[in-house]
């Protein structure tokens, strides 16, 4: 088997047992890279290839420090990693390179992996779809005139396209999950304050984004969501470490899972997106698990009211310093400016509402789980689109009045920072890929992963169908 479509535990394994050497590793990686990487874009600002080789090789004499001890691995070009450039692909920090690595870098170092480059973005991370005016465009590595998804499309067409083995990347809208289910892996939105945030600004009012593990498999998922975790002192709302890589082989029996559809017509979807979604239902209860067709929980205009307005104010909060500046507002794409003037027009009242319908929908949402396991709705709206476009703009004859209500179907569990796991489901007749999205109770991101394990066993789809580059 090539190994660099092996899973990233096995990867481990064979280098813990001298089956495999970190050098090895390291230079079929960065051939891999060199190969599909021109087309597919996912890679950037990929560190010098012998000062890399020489890392490896030290790893393969060092002691193991964790078990992603000598593995290659490429960080979101959100996050600060030590020597390397930062731009978050906007022409503003070019070439700015960190001084010093976040915290979840830091402690992808620790357990022993070695940092290449960084993965492609786009500007600030808005928009689920992956260009910038620094880096370009990722390509869907199943259809290279597509688009990745996005935001962390870099880490999930590097996983498809071998590259990478695991990868870290975030979410606030959707960006751990359209990105996973667009590129036949998985991701993972985990539990809000798992996954600590950098100690920086406020650290209370903005709780959308959180980082999260992408991979090929969800026990790959849960050992590097185990290397992420962990309370940090330094910031009030982190909680402590979850462990699911030790239980992740139990197969869970008898789970009730909501299927949540289109919401009673809320979400529009492109032909073809509920078939594939409804078939995988059926797959599930066929691993013995009861499906439920349920009726809409909450109003999803009131939800979306809340979501556009949260985020607008906590973008304004994030990048308004950059819109005042009259020699930098220039550099900023519509969608940033249009979310940084909504957040600026708003008073305290305008977020005191949003929060409280956000509140009444977790309120509503944990009574849903008494009866529930599970819920389930689809990853995305539609298939994979134009990678030339800057967002679809209608989807089953139904206009898209901004830039993002193509991911309507990520927010309601992002708005309330529930765990989701994106699980592949298959391809269209055109082979292109989706998914769908597991989403659980705060704190069953073990549980969670436990089901997509047990998915993944009866269908494998990351290993049946590679991309052909």
């Amino acid at each position: 088997m090539d190994i660099l479509n092996m899973d990233a535990c096995a990867q481990s394994a064979a280098l813990e047992n001298g089956d495999l050497s970190a050098a090895e590793l390291m230079e079929a990686t960065l051939a891999r890279i060199e190969a599909v990487n021109p087309a597919v874009n996912a890679i950037v600002s990929l560190r010098d290839g012998e000062r890399l080789m020489e890392e490896a090789r030290a790893a393969d004499n060092a002691p193991r420090s964790g078990w992603l001890h000598g593995m290659p691995i490429a960080i979101k070009d959100l996050a600060n990693a030590a020597g390397l450039p930062t731009s978050m692909g906007s022409p503003l920090f070019a070439g700015q390179v960190a001084e010093t690595d976040d915290t979840m870098v830091a402690r992808l170092k620790a357990a022993g992996a070695i940092i290449i480059g960084k993965t492609n973005t786009p500007e600030f991370g808005l928009g689920s779809h992956t260009f910038n005016p620094v880096h370009g465009a990722t390509r869907n590595p199943y259809d290279l005139s597509k688009s990745a998804g996005g935001s962390s499309g870099g880490a999930a067409a590097a996983l498809a396209a071998g590259m990478l083995s695991v990868a870290d990347g975030s979410d606030m809208m959707g960006s751990l999950r359209n990105p996973a289910g667009w590129n036949n892996v998985y991701g993972m939105r985990p539990t809000w304050g798992t996954i600590p945030n950098e100690p920086e600004g406020d650290m209370f009012l903005h709780q959308l984004s959180t980082s999260g593990p992408m991979a090929r498999s969800p026990a790959d998922l849960a050992g590097l969501l185990d290397v992420m975790t962990g309370a940090d002192p330094r910031l009030p709302l982190s909680t402590e470490a979850v462990k699911t890589f030790a239980g992740i082989n139990r197969a869970p029996k008898n789970l009730r899972i909501g299927w949540l559809g289109d919401w009673d017509g809320a979400f529009p979807y492109a032909d073809g997106i509920m078939d594939i979604s409804q078939a995988a239902m059926v797959q599930m209860e066929g691993l013995g698990h009861k499906v439920e067709t349920l009726n809409a929980p909450f109003d999803a205009y009131a939800m979306w009211q809340s979501w556009n307005d949260l985020r607008s104010f906590a973008m304004a909060g994030k990048l308004g310093p950059l819109y005042a500046d009259p020699t930098k507002n220039e550099y900023l794409k519509p969608a940033c400016i249009w979310e940084i003037e909504r957040g600026l027009a708003m008073s305290a009242m305008d977020v005191q509402r949003a929060s409280a319908i956000r509140s009444d929908w977790f309120r509503r949402v944990t009574r849903l789980f008494e009866s529930m396991d599970v819920l389930v709705l689809p990853s995305a709206q539609l298939w994979p689109f134009d990678v030339e476009w800057v967002h679809p703009e209608e989807i089953a004859g139904q206009a898209m009045d901004t830039y993002h209500r193509w991911m309507q179907v990520v927010v309601p569990a992002g708005l309330i920072g529930l765990p989701v796991v994106n699980v592949p489901v298959g391809f269209s007749a055109d082979g292109l890929p989706a998914g769908v999205q597991l989403i659980g109770p705060r704190g069953s991101d073990g549980a969670l992963l436990q089901l997509a394990q047990q998915w993944h066993g009866a269908t494998e789809w990351p290993q049946k169908r590679l991309p052909q580059l």
